[in-house]
C-alpha cells in the first residue's frame, strides 16, 4: 500500500503511474480477448456440431426432394403417354385405370413425404462405410450373361409393376437396335462390294467401320439386357408369367375334363394331316384353339398316326383324362350349329367360314396382361397349347432325359436348326453353315462384351447328317452337341418311323431349351421350338435369329402392323405411310426394310421396319369363370 501511495501520490512519478495503468489496461484487454476467443471456439464447435446435424438432415431432405422430382417427372411422362394413347384409342382400359391409380397414390405419398424422413431410406455415413468394407471382403460376382436370367432372388419387390408404356418402350428400343444395325450393315456391305479390288484402303476402312459398329450394337443389346435385370420389375415378370400360364393351363384342363362326357359338346380333330411332324403339331394346336373358343372338348383321333401307329397317347399323355371318345352322337362338319353336340374340324386351309379367333389373335380378356408381359403375345399363346399337349408319357420323358445326358447337353448353349432335304429349293433357300455360325458367333461376342469368357457351345439339329460333320470340321473352337444318327433318321426316306419320331422330339426339346435359337422360320420345326421356348421364360420373343422368314402361323389371318412414324417413298418400290396406317406385313428383308401392303391405299412395297409396331389382334373368347 505504501508503494501504491508513493506511486500515485508523487507527481514526479506520473509517468510511472501512466505506464502501470497502460499495462493493467492491456492485461485486462488481453484477458477479455482470450475469454472471448475461448467462448467463440466453444460456440463454433457447438455450431459446427449443430451444422453437421443440419447438413445431414438437409442432405436427407434434398435427396428426398430429388427422388420425388425424378418420380414426378417419370409419372408426368407416363401421363403424357396416357393422354397420347387415349387420343389414338390404343390404350386398354385396364392399363389406363392402373396408371391413374398409381398417379393418385403418388400424389398422396408426395403430400406426406416432406414430413416423413423414412419415406426414402438414408444410410448413415458410418453404416455405409461398414457396408462398403463388408462388400469388399466378399467375393466379386461373375458378370451376368446376356440372354440368361440370374439365379436366386430376383430384383424388385412383390407388387411393384412396370407400366405398359415402359415395357413397350423398352422392347421397342431393343428391336430398333437390331433394325438400325440391319440397315447400316447392309448398306455398308453394298458399298464394300461396289468399291471393288482397286481400292483396298477404302474397302479396309469400311470393314473397320462394320467391325466397330457390330461392337456398338452388342454393347447396346447387353445394356438393354442389364436394364431389364436391374429395373426392379423382374420379380413381377416372373410371377406374372407363372400366373398367366397357370390360368390358361387350368382352363384347358377344365375344358378337356368335363363333368359329363356323354353330354359334353365335342370337337373332333384328325391328326393325320399330310405333312411333317412340326406341321402336324400346329394342326393339333389349331384344333385346340377352336375347341377353346367354342367351349368344346377336343377329341384327338390319332390311331394309325404316320409317325407312331399306336397313336398320340403312346407318346404323350392323352389330351383328356376322362373324355377321349366322341360317343354315338351324329358328327356334323364345320361350322355346324351352337347346339351341335359333335363337330368335325377340317384342316385350317379348308376352314370356311374363318372365325376371327384364329392366329394371330389372342383372347381379349388376356390381351392387356400379355401386351405388357410379352414381346409377341401370339407366340406365347400358341406355346401354352403346346405346353398342355406335349406332356410326355413316362417312357418319353425317360428317353429325353437319357438323350440329354448322352449328348452332354449343358448351358450356355445356342440351338441351331439347319433344314435341308425336301425344303431346299421348294419352300426355302439354301443357307450354308457359315451363315448360321455368323449369328452364333455374334451371340457369344455379346455375352463376352464385358470381358468375361464362356464356353462356346451349340446344339446342332438337322435332317442332313453331313451338316454336323461339316460344322465340327470348320469350327473346332466350338463344342458341337449333336447326333448324326438322329439327323440321318430325319431324312425323307426314314422320317416316318418310331426312331425318327424320338429323334425329332428330342431335337425340338433341346432346341426349345437353348438360350438362343438360330434357324429358318420357314421350317415348322424351328417355329415349334421357338413357341415352346416361350413357356420357359417370361418373355423369349427376342431369343432367336431367323435367316429367312419372320414368325408366322400356317393358315393365319393377316399380320398387321401400325405406322407410328410417317414415311415418304424413296423410290417407286416404297410405300407411303401416314401415322395410324395399318400395314399387312409379308416379311422382313433383314436390311432395315420390310415388305407389306398399306391397307389404306392398297399399295404394296417396302418400308423402314422401325416405322411400324405390331398390332396385337384380339378376339372375344370364353373367360371360363370360376376356373
Amino acid at each position: 500500500m505504501l508503494l501504491v501511495r508513493q506511486l500515485f501520490g508523487s507527481s514526479s512519478n506520473s509517468w510511472v503511474r501512466a505506464l502501470i495503468i497502460f499495462v493493467l489496461a492491456w492485461a485486462v484487454l488481453v484477458y477479455v480477448f482470450v475469454l472471448k476467443l475461448t467462448n467463440s471456439q466453444a460456440q463454433n464447435q457447438s455450431h459446427q456440431t449443430i451444422s453437421a446435424s443440419d447438413n445431414e438432415h438437409n442432405a436427407r431432405r434434398i435427396n428426398q426432394a430429388l427422388q420425388l422430382l425424378e418420380h414426378t417427372e417419370r409419372r408426368n411422362e407416363e401421363l403424357k403417354l396416357l393422354i397420347d394413347e387415349l387420343m389414338s384409342e390404343q390404350l386398354d382400359k385396364q392399363s389406363a385405370m392402373k396408371l391413374i391409380q398409381r398417379l393418385e397414390n403418388d400424389s398422396h405419398n408426395a403430400k406426406q413425404s416432406m414430413g416423413d424422413d423414412t419415406l426414402f431410406e438414408v444410410i448413415p455415413a458410418d453404416a455405409a462405410g461398414q457396408d462398403q468394407q463388408h462388400q469388399q471382403q466378399q467375393p466379386q460376382p461373375q458378370p451376368q450373361q446376356f440372354g440368361s436370367d440370374a439365379a436366386g432372388q430376383l430384383p424388385g419387390q412383390p407388387g411393384i409393376e412396370p407400366s405398359l408404356e415402359y415395357e413397350l418402350t423398352r422392347r421397342r428400343i431393343q428391336t430398333n437396335i437390331a433394325e438400325i444395325w440391319n440397315y447400316f450393315s447392309s448398306e455398308l456391305g453394298k458399298l464394300r462390294k461396289a468399291v471393288g479390288p482397286g481400292n483396298s484402303e477404302l474397302e479396309e476402312s469400311i470393314q473397320q467401320v462394320l467391325l466397330q459398329g457390330a461392337d456398338h450394337k452388342r454393347s447396346l443389346l447387353s445394356d438393354m439386357e442389364q436394364l431389364r435385370r436391374v429395373d426392379g420389375y423382374e420379380a413381377w415378370r416372373q410371377q406374372e408369367a407363372k400366373d398367366l400360364s397357370d390360368l390358361v393351363q387350368r382352363r384347358l384342363h377344365h375344358l378337356q375334363n368335363p363333368s359329363d362326357c356323354q353330354n359334353a359338346r365335342k370337337l373332333v380333330c384328325k391328326l393325320n394331316k399330310g405333312c411333317g411332324y412340326g406341321c402336324q403339331l400346329h394342326h393339333v394346336v389349331y384344333c385346340f384353339i377352336v375347341a377353346y373358343a367354342t367351349e368344346r372338348t377336343l377329341i384327338l383321333k390319332s390311331r394309325g398316326w404316320r409317325y407312331h401307329k399306336g397313336g398320340w397317347e403312346e407318346v404323350f399323355r392323352p389330351v383328356s383324362d376322362n373324355c377321349q371318345d366322341a360317343g354315338t352322337a351324329y358328327a356334323y362338319n364345320w361350322p355346324g350349329k351352337s347346339n351341335t353336340q359333335v363337330l368335325v374340324l377340317p384342316i385350317i386351309d379348308s376352314l370356311m367360314p374363318r372365325p376371327p379367333y384364329l392366329p394371330l389373335a389372342v383372347p381379349e380378356d388376356l390381351a392387356p396382361r400379355l401386351k405388357r408381359l410379352h414381346g409377341d403375345p401370339i407366340v406365347w399363346w400358341v406355346g401354352q397349347f403346346l405346353k398342355y399337349l406335349l406332356r410326355p408319357q413316362t417312357e418319353t420323358r425317360d428317353f429325353l432325359n437319357s438323350g440329354m445326358r448322352k449328348l452332354g447337353w449343358e448351358r450356355p448353349i445356342v440351338g441351331v436348326h439347319v433344314r435341308r432335304t425336301d425344303k431346299v429349293g421348294t419352300e426355302a433357300a439354301f443357307h450354308g453353315i457359315d451363315e448360321y455360325m455368323t449369328h452364333v458367333e455374334d451371340y457369344y461376342r455379346t455375352l463376352e462384351i464385358n470381358g468375361s469368357s464362356v464356353v462356346r457351345r451349340i446344339f446342332l439339329a438337322s435332317d442332313d447328317a453331313r451338316v454336323i460333320v461339316e460344322a465340327r470340321k470348320k469350327y473346332p473352337q466350338y463344342q458341337i452337341v449333336g447326333d448324326p444318327e438322329v439327323a440321318r433318321m430325319a431324312a425323307v426316306s426314314t422320317r416316318y418311323t418310331d426312331t425318327a419320331l424320338n429323334g425329332i422330339i428330342l431335337d425340338i426339346h433341346l432346341l426349345s431349351m437353348s438360350d438362343y435359337l438360330v434357324c429358318t422360320f420357314s421350317s415348322q420345326v424351328c417355329r415349334v421350338a421357338y413357341e415352346i421356348m416361350q413357356t420357359m421364360y417370361p418373355d423369349a420373343a427376342y431369343r432367336f435369329k431367323s435367316l429367312d422368314d419372320i414368325y408366322y402361323y400356317g393358315g393365319q389371318n393377316p399380320h398387321n402392323r401400325r405406322a407410328v412414324i410417317p414415311h415418304k417413298p424413296r423410290s417407286h418400290e416404297d410405300l407411303q405411310l401416314k401415322v395410324g396406317d395399318l400395314v399387312s406385313v409379308a416379311g422382313n428383308h433383314w436390311d432395315g426394310n420390310s415388305k407389306g401392303k398399306n391397307t389404306r391405299t392398297n399399295q404394296g412395297g417396302l418400308f423402314p421396319s422401325f416405322k411400324v409396331v405390331d398390332k396385337v389382334e384380339t378376339a372375344k373368347l370364353p373367360v371360363y369363370p370360376g376356373v
